[in-house]
């Protein structure tokens, strides 16, 4: 019996120590985890303080604001032109214009254009003359400024030219205008004729300067404002 608890004491140790040093890890341990791993010498232990590194530029990004939109294009400048004019109708005109304060932005470009049309009072019997110049002075008193008694040789000669305009359109304008003052004795006809102009050139105006221009050229009947001529 002293043999056989000596022999059993023997196995016990010598599974013991088996167990201890020889067998693998557990039952289902894997014997060789490295051999079976993809690209295992890519891997590395990253420490705590390379994690937060490698973390806060991600993180800045997000916090970043977005980017701020883009400005909108400034509105486009142009030149815009108010006329034509005749030489005496081109004061009253800048005038008008003065509470813009346009400055160095106001210029004039002179040109000759042919009417074929103009408002006009014809002259009256043998005593012609006389006639044109009473109707001037009726004319001031009714505030009427832009005129002029023709002299030229002609069936024309002694009648007084209220304006000459290159169509019809503008010609009945300018009637009307004056039968709003008061004037009934005008009226619209045809005449071909070679006329100083003046044209009023603004530069350098955007949408708004152009809403108030165009308010302003509603005072005078049979003006008209578009882009500048080249």
């Amino acid at each position: 019996m002293r043999a056989l608890f000596l022999l059993l004491l023997l196995a016990n140790a010598a599974f013991f120590a088996w167990t201890r040093l020889g067998a693998p890890g557990g039952a289902g341990a894997d014997p060789a985890p490295l051999a079976r791993q993809i690209q295992p010498e890519k891997m590395r232990v990253v420490s705590p303080e390379e994690l937060n590194q490698s973390a806060a530029p991600k993180a800045a990004v997000a916090a970043a604001a977005p980017p701020a939109e883009p400005a909108a294009p400034p509105a486009s400048l142009k030149c815009v032109e108010w006329g034509a004019f005749a030489l005496g109708e081109a004061a009253r005109a800048e005038k008008a214009l003065a509470p813009l304060e346009l400055g160095e932005r106001l210029a004039q470009r002179r040109t000759e254009e042919t009417a074929g049309w103009w408002v006009f009072i014809p002259p009256a019997g043998s005593n012609a003359r006389q006639a044109a110049l009473r109707k001037a002075g009726e004319l001031k008193k009714l505030g009427v400024q832009e005129y002029f008694i023709v002299q030229e040789e002609g069936p024309n000669r002694w009648a007084l030219s209220l304006g000459v305009f290159r169509s019809e359109e503008a010609a009945q304008a300018r009637l009307a205008a004056l039968r709003s003052q008061g004037v009934r004795s005008a009226r619209v006809g045809t005449r071909e004729t070679q006329v100083p102009k003046i044209w009023l050139q603004v530069k350098e105006v955007d949408r708004g300067m152009e809403a108030r221009l165009q308010q302003v050229a509603r005072q005078i009947e049979g003006s008209e404002l578009r882009q500048c001529v080249p």
